[in-house]
């Protein structure tokens, strides 16, 4: 593997404490940066509407030159550069997605709730002696280093950034190499990501869901009615309001992601090859009755966790086809049932075999991810499903579950066959 002669980038991110001159050049950054990229994406989106024509990084790195030599935006001048041609390169990447099929148009920053951040490259930053000073700066910025970096490291990258509860956060990428593909684990595990459980896994082990956001819901609410008796505008008492409800959100989503951390970082150590399903919560959050719910679960969050630990510690994840029937298709038989309403929690098959609806669905994702070796059969992996419609996707499901049905052959023969051990 190449993962064993190359050094991870990994972020490291820690939380600090500015001067009131260090906020006030921040603050300022941010405003700019926001302000270049809203620009970029303005003249990049006028240029293909009126001529179709493909405005690039460089052509608005030229326009930012300009810019800055216009009165209204000479203000440009006084922060950093690098924050704003950082802006530029991250329009360029949001395009190449969008044209990938990877993601929406990009879309205008807004004051009020776009994540106020900035990015330094090597040349707007000094790191010495654990110390690291920003370019327009004076002084070094006072960080809580709540853990150590790795030895001898150097931040090829340092971003900053600011929360709606108005904490302050540094992230440095450095290269770290602790960072080592795990010993193999011959273990594969099927995971069904639900409500009333948060996961369950083909062994038959249930994961409670911690339910994070009703542990709070109460406080959220007052804290959310309070800020809608303040009168609408700038207000001091509205920002006050406003930061305390931002407070305890920040403490519901640090909750989640600690959990999630954990819990991700458990199954990629004791499985080589983790399989779930490739489901589209975009569109399930849709769904009024069940979106906070779903939101608060985090699967998206828990899948990129979960496909990033794979890649560093040389582990496979597969995502199954949204569209195959997990929990429809017996695990034993192979038996595909008309219907499964949601509240079916338990049911029997034809065959005799009595299924808890959640375990029988992981066992079935186990398998049909097993049969992407033996077959070949369309399961897909990672994160391509965007690209193709739904037509593909049955397509798929069926080739998932014939891939299925011919593992299960293969098993029958060997352990049939006279001398042979079934795997």
């Amino acid at each position: 593997m190449g993962m064993s002669t190359r050094h991870v980038k990994r972020a490291f991110k820690y939380r600090f404490y500015p001067t009131h001159e260090q906020a006030a050049e921040l603050a300022r950054t941010f405003g700019c940066v926001r302000k270049v990229y809203n620009l970029a994406l303005a003249a990049r989106t006028q240029a293909w509407t009126l001529r179709q024509d493909r405005v690039n990084y460089n052509a608005t790195s030229a326009m930012l030159t300009a810019w800055k030599k216009t009165e209204e935006l000479a203000y440009l001048n006084e922060v950093s550069s690098v924050p704003l041609q950082q802006a530029l390169r991250h329009l360029q990447a949001a395009f190449t997605a969008f044209w990938d099929k990877r993601a929406r148009y990009p879309r205008f920053k807004s004051r009020k709730k776009s994540r106020k951040s900035a990015e330094y490259t090597t040349s707007a930053f000094r790191f010495r002696d654990g110390e690291l000073t920003l370019a327009k700066m004076s002084d070094p910025l006072d960080i809580v280093w709540s853990r150590s970096l790795p030895e001898a490291a150097r931040p090829s990258t340092v971003t900053v950034s600011q929360d709606a509860a108005g904490r302050w956060f540094v992230s440095l990428l450095c290269e770290d190499p602790s960072v080592m593909p795990l010993p193999e684990a011959g273990d594969a595990v099927g995971v069904d990501a639900g409500l009333e459980h948060l996961l369950t896994l083909s062994t038959g082990e249930k994961i409670a869901n911690p339910r994070h956001e009703r542990r709070d819901r109460e406080r959220l609410a007052k804290a959310q009615r309070e800020l809608a008796r303040k009168a609408k505008g700038e207000g001091a008492n509205r920002a006050k309001a406003r930061r305390r409800v931002a407070r305890i959100h920040a403490r519901i989503a640090d909750r989640r992601r600690d959990h999630l951390h954990k819990l991700t970082t458990r199954l990629v150590r004791e499985n080589q090859t983790i399989v779930i399903e490739d489901l589209t919560v975009r569109n399930m959050v849709k769904n009024r009755k069940l979106a906070r719910a779903i939101s608060d679960a985090a699967w998206s969050d828990f899948r990129s966790m979960l496909e990033y630990k794979a890649a560093w510690y040389g582990r496979e994840v597969i995502a199954v086809d949204r569209w195959f029937p997990s929990s429809k298709l017996c695990s034993a038989c192979g038996t595909l049932q008309k219907r499964m309403p949601l509240n079916v929690r338990t049911w029997a098959c034809e065959c005799g075999a009595t299924h808890d609806r959640d375990v029988n669905a992981a066992k079935n994702l186990l398998a049909a991810g097993r049969a992407v070796t033996a077959c070949g059969a369309g399961v897909r992996p990672q994160r391509e499903s965007s690209r193709t419609g739904r037509s593909a996707a049955k397509q798929e499901t069926r080739g998932a579950t014939r891939g299925l049905l011919c593992l299960r052959a293969r098993e029958d023969v060997n352990s049939a066959a006279p001398g042979r051990v079934r795997r």
